[in-house]
């Protein structure tokens, strides 16, 4: 199987009422609570926008250097994303035109290149560290 992660922009989305919202979340939880019965939703989260950037970093000198909210060049946050395991590009594009019809908003999909992923490493003690993937649900 190959992951592909499906993703939204929070500028792609247009003004919405908390009620609106609240919609747009159950029906998208719909989506995804269908995605866990196939066995392909490995995580989720669709409550990111620009209020919730903790900071930016970027290195000088081999040095990370920490600077408060987005980076300045910035255009576009990402919005909300899902990352599923499915056995091909049709399948990633079935789950992310789901969504797509589901919020009412573009959906962008892409493949992570082969290799170990977090939940194929055999010592629990690293699985979920940072820089590494999923965190908690995979130990």
């Amino acid at each position: 199987m190959t992951e592909y992660l499906i993703a939204f922009n929070d500028e792609w989305v247009p003004t919405h009422t908390v009620e609106q919202l609240r919609e747009k979340a159950t029906t998208s939880m719909a989506v995804v609570e269908e995605m866990q019965e196939a066995g392909v939703f490995v995580f989720g989260n669709g409550g990111i926008d620009a209020s919730t950037v903790v900071c930016s970093v970027e290195a000088k000198e081999r040095e990370p250097i920490f600077t408060d909210g987005p980076y300045v060049e910035t255009k576009e946050h990402l919005g909300g994303f899902c990352v599923i395991d499915v056995p091909d590009d049709a399948a990633a594009r079935y789950w992310a035109g789901r969504l797509a019809v589901a919020l009412d908003w573009p959906q962008e999909v892409h493949r992570f290149p082969p290799g170990p992923t977090d939940r194929d490493d055999p010592d629990p003690a690293r699985r979920g560290r940072p820089g590494f993937g999923g965190g908690e649900q995979n130990a």
